[in-house]
C-alpha cells in the first residue's frame, strides 16, 4: 500500500513533538522515554494518583502499562485515564501479561471496561485473554492463542469498540473493519527485555498525533521495525543492539518509513 501516509504521520510527530504521559513499569521505564524522545515526543513519567490524572490532562496521549502491576498503579490508571477522556486524550493499553494472574486479567478488564480506550498492543497470549478465546500465558511471554488471530483481533476490536494490536513476527492491526499487517522488525528485538514496552510507548506518539488509530500504529510498529532491522545489521549481541536500536530510532526519516514500510491489507 502506499506509504506516503505512514511517512506523513512521523515527520507530523517530529514536528509536533507531543507530551506522552506514561504510568509504566519499572522494569522499562527509561527505555520508554528514551524511545519516546527517539520517535519526536515527549516523555512524562508519573504514577502518582495524586498528580495522575492532572499529568493526564496536560498531555498529548496517555500510555498505561501494566508490566509491574499493584493496586496504587492501578488507581493512578484509572484517575489519568478519566481525565485523558474527559479531554478526548487517546489511551494505549498494554496489557503485560494479562492471562498469567487473575489480579493481571481482572485488572485490564476494569481498565477496559471503566475507561475508553482508544488502543491496546499485546502479543497473542495476551489479546487471546482479553478477547475470550483459549490462549497461553507464561510470565509476560505469549504461548499462543487459540484460533486465527487476524478473526480473533478484529471481532474482539469489533466488538470493544477498540483499535486491537497483536504483535509478532508480523503485527497484526485493526479496528474491527480495517486490517493491516506489518511486516517490519527483526528477531534481534526479542532478545531483550522491554522492546515490546517501548512499541507501546512509540504507538502513544503516534496516537497524539493521528485521529486514525490504525495508522497511528501501523506508523509506530513499521518505524520501530525498520529500526530494528537497520540496529540489527550493526550490532553483534543484544548490548550492542540496544544500543543501535535508539540510533536508528533516532535518526529514522520519513523518507525511510516511505521506503522501507512493509505494510499491507489482511
Amino acid at each position: 500500500m502506499d506509504n506516503q501516509i505512514f511517512s506523513a504521520l512521523l515527520s507530523q510527530a517530529r514536528k509536533q513533538r507531543p507530551l506522552v504521559h506514561h504510568i509504566t513499569n519499572y522494569v522499562t521505564v527509561n527505555d520508554c522515554a528514551n524511545i519516546t524522545i527517539c520517535a519526536g515526543g515527549a516523555p512524562v513519567m508519573a504514577d502518582a494518583w495524586e498528580e495522575a490524572g492532572e499529568m493526564a490532562a496536560l498531555s498529548s496521549a496517555l500510555v498505561l502499562n501494566i508490566g509491574t502491576l499493584n493496586s496504587g498503579i492501578i488507581k493512578s490508571m484509572i484517575f489519568a485515564g478519566k481525565m485523558a477522556n474527559e479531554r478526548k486524550i487517546p489511551i494505549v493499553l498494554d496489557p503485560v501479561g494479562a492471562g498469567a494472574t487473575r489480579f493481571r486479567t481482572e485488572s485490564c478488564r476494569r481498565l477496559l471496561d471503566e475507561l475508553t480506550i482508544a488502543t491496546v498492543k499485546g502479543n497473542a497470549g495476551e489479546i487471546g485473554v482479553l478477547a475470550g478465546v483459549d490462549s497461553k500465558v507464561r510470565g509476560v511471554d505469549s504461548e499462543g492463542m487459540k484460533g486465527d488471530p487476524v478473526t480473533v483481533a478484529r471481532t474482539f476490536a469489533r466488538n470493544a469498540g477498540i483499535t486491537v494490536v497483536i504483535s509478532g513476527a508480523t503485527d497484526i492491526i485493526t479496528d474491527g473493519e480495517r486490517v493491516l499487517l506489518v511486516e517490519n522488525g527483526h528477531p534481534m528485538m526479542g532478545t531483550l527485555s522491554g522492546t515490546g514496552c517501548m512499541a507501546t510507548s512509540i504507538t502513544g506518539v503516534c496516537a497524539a498525533v493521528s485521529d486514525d488509530r490504525v495508522i497511528a500504529a501501523a506508523t509506530a510498529l513499521a518505524a520501530f521495525g525498520l529500526a530494528g532491522e537497520r540496529a540489527a545489521e550493526k550490532s553483534r549481541g543484544p548490548g550492542s543492539f540496544k544500543s543501535a536500536l535508539f540510533d536508528e530510532m533516532a535518526v529514522l526519516a520519513p523518507a525511510d518509513l516511505l521506503a522501507g514500510a512493509r505494510i499491507k491489507y489482511g
